[in-house]
């Protein structure tokens, strides 16, 4: 029969096997919870990783713009390439050329308007760059649909951020209103801009009459291709707001003027 002692040495070994059995228990249950944890946060993590290397592509050489819809609306084709780079020029030339008139071949038809000749130098610097090619192959990056009705051109970069190289001064600007602002018509072309004389190669065509800051230089008037225009702003804006780039992809196929 085992002695007093033998079984307190009996009882203190059986002791530690529970405890360590249990520490075990507690052990695997905090491997599953960490490896469930881990789980849960980088899963996500992988989602928005491939998510981003989709959504973050950009248009490349021999690439159509990547904003619109998979069939061109009614009135419209599929948009040609357009150029990655930007022409970049160190100042418009000395001797501008005239122009009476423009005509833009687009992928959703042809728009004409005619020079301002109340803004020569805007009219000739515009001819010049659309002469040497500048705005072939070029989308338009801006379509407006609640409160100011245009659409934005002009933009080499397809971004609202590109340029000729160069800045040239206002031309032209219209007469505020008394409430500070003017009715830019429906129809006009004008230059847009990021502060006074800071022209470059963007500008505006406007399909419905609206009210801006008279702070843009007026250089043309639509006398074809409005119901193209209107056509375009049909089909709204790319990210379902009222200002963006159009969802119909618009891309200027060859700009050319008439003397």
């Amino acid at each position: 029969m085992p002695s007093k002692r033998d079984r307190e040495l009996a009882h203190a070994k059986y002791l530690r096997q529970q405890e360590r059995r249990a520490l075990r228990r507690v052990r695997k249950r905090f491997l599953g919870v960490a490896a469930i944890a881990l789980a849960l946060v980088t899963v996500p993590l992988w989602l928005y990783y491939q998510s981003t290397q989709t959504e973050n592509v950009s248009a490349q050489p021999g690439q159509t713009p990547s904003a619109g819809p998979t069939a061109p609306i009614p009135g419209c084709e599929l948009p040609g390439a357009v150029r990655a780079n930007n022409i970049i020029y160190g100042a418009a030339a000395t001797d501008l050329p005239t122009a009476s008139a423009f005509t833009l071949e687009t992928n959703c038809g042809v728009i004409e308007f005619d020079a301002d000749t109340k803004a020569p130098t805007t009219v000739g610097t515009m001819a010049w760059l659309a002469n040497e090619g500048f705005f072939n192959n070029t989308a338009c990056s801006r379509l407006t649909t609640q409160g100011i009705f245009v659409l934005q051109c002009g933009d080499p970069a397809g971004d609202g951020k590109g340029g000729p190289g160069f800045k040239f001064a206002d031309e032209n600007l219209p007469l505020p209103g008394s409430d500070g602002s003017y009715i830019y018509p429906r129809g006009t072309v004008a230059m847009a801009n990021s502060g006074p004389d800071t022209n470059g190669s963007q500008f505006f065509l406007v399909y419905q009459d609206s009210p801006l800051p008279p702070n843009y230089s007026i250089w043309g008037s639509i006398t074809s291709g409005l119901d193209v225009l209107e056509n375009i702003a049909t089909a709204g804006v790319s990210n379902g707001t009222s200002d963006g780039a159009p969802t119909q992809v618009i891309v200027i196929n060859q700009a050319s003027t008439t003397p």
